[in-house]
């Protein structure tokens, strides 16, 4: 295998990212709208409650009028994910974000399968906590397009009134209201003493695995641990199997058996951050220890478990798409400390 440290920090976060979409599109498939609705309200509520204001300072939007800080740190915490949007003030009280395509959140034809609960729902659980955030309740969103409604993209602006709003108005649509024009000089960007190119890239990582870490903790609290983990499990093994061939060219592996599959994982899960040795056992076997899990750091029982038991299958489903067949076995335990064992599997039926 190459030298493949910042290959594999992007291979995980696209692998993290479809993943997401994957899991979107199942549960838009076998559970209601409804359900949709409240896990994508329960999922940015989270990720607001816990990125909001603790990102305020690192983003340089502290000091700055309400309206300007949040559409500057929309567009700035939004960019170090990947997620191109832009900015537009046309005052101290009201600024602008749209949000350009291709959306990363509905990407490529997954668009086409998202209900538009889903974006009513994140809506809902982020854009109009703001003010509630920050304690100004005369802070609220005017959303005037949406994605998945066939306008022209999520966009909107962020506005101080001059009276208190109630709980219901800090989130309106207004779809007749005009842009103001885009301004290249006027995008705001991070500070170089915060994001260099490695951090960047890490947080680019770390962007779409928070996603996954809330989204099953969200759809749990929606459909229970049994359900959730159930659509999560199934969604991370087809996403294994489907992206495999991507993430091989990307980190260098070899389709072929276990220990060329060892190499490939414990290349991989060094994209994480954790620390990955490989015991070769023979041809048909090898085992990578995998140490520190930074997927379930500060997670507590029982969403650890069940986080962790979706997430092995994201692997089992890369290693069962190798050409040669395989069987992954890793069993979850409280430490920090995953044991991967390949092994290869009989299936192959000799041509004479």
């Amino acid at each position: 295998m190459k030298n493949t440290a910042y290959a594999a920090i992007a291979a995980q976060a696209e692998l993290h990212h479809q993943y997401f979409l994957g899991l979107q599109l199942m549960v838009a498939v076998e559970e209601s709208r409804e359900v949709v609705f409240d896990w994508m309200f329960r999922l940015f509520r989270r990720q607001h409650e816990a990125k909001f204001l603790s990102s305020f300072t690192k983003l340089g939007s502290d000091g700055l009028p309400h309206a300007v800080a949040c559409a500057k740190y929309h567009v700035l915490s939004n960019g170090v994910g990947g997620v191109a949007v832009e900015y537009m003030a046309e005052s101290d009280t009201k600024a602008w974000v749209r949000f350009r395509y291709p959306r990363w959140i509905y990407a490529g034809p997954a668009i086409c399968g998202i209900p538009t609960e889903a974006s009513q729902g994140f809506l809902h659980g982020w854009y109009a906590q703001n003010g509630a955030s920050l304690k100004n309740p005369r802070l609220g969103f005017v959303c005037v397009s949406e994605d998945v409604t066939g306008q022209f993209g999520l966009c909107g602006y962020f506005k101080e009134y001059d009276y208190d709003l109630s709980a219901d108005e800090r989130l309106v649509f207004a779809p007749d209201e005009p842009v103001p024009g885009f301004s290249p000089d006027a995008q705001p960007v991070p500070p170089d003493s915060e994001w260099n190119s490695q951090r960047l890239a890490k947080a680019s990582r770390n962007y779409a695995v928070e996603y996954i870490r809330n989204g099953i903790s969200a759809l749990t609290a929606v459909v229970g641990q049994q359900r959730a983990q159930a659509l999560g499990q199934r969604a991370a093994r087809l996403i294994g199997l489907q992206h495999y061939p991507v993430m091989a060219q990307q980190v260098g592996g070899v389709d072929g058996g276990p220990t060329h599959a060892a190499e490939f994982l414990a290349a991989m899960l060094e994209g994480m951050g954790d620390t990955c040795e490989i015991e070769y056992h023979s041809d048909d076997s090898a085992t990578v220890v995998q140490t520190s899990l930074r997927l379930v750091r500060g997670l507590q029982s029982p969403l650890r478990e069940s986080l962790l038991s979706c997430w092995v299958e994201l692997w089992r489903g890369a290693i069962h798409s190798h050409r040669a067949f395989m069987q992954l076995e890793c069993p979850v335990a409280a430490e920090d400390t995953l044991r991967w064992t390949i092994r290869r599997q009989g299936r192959e039926v000799n041509s004479q």
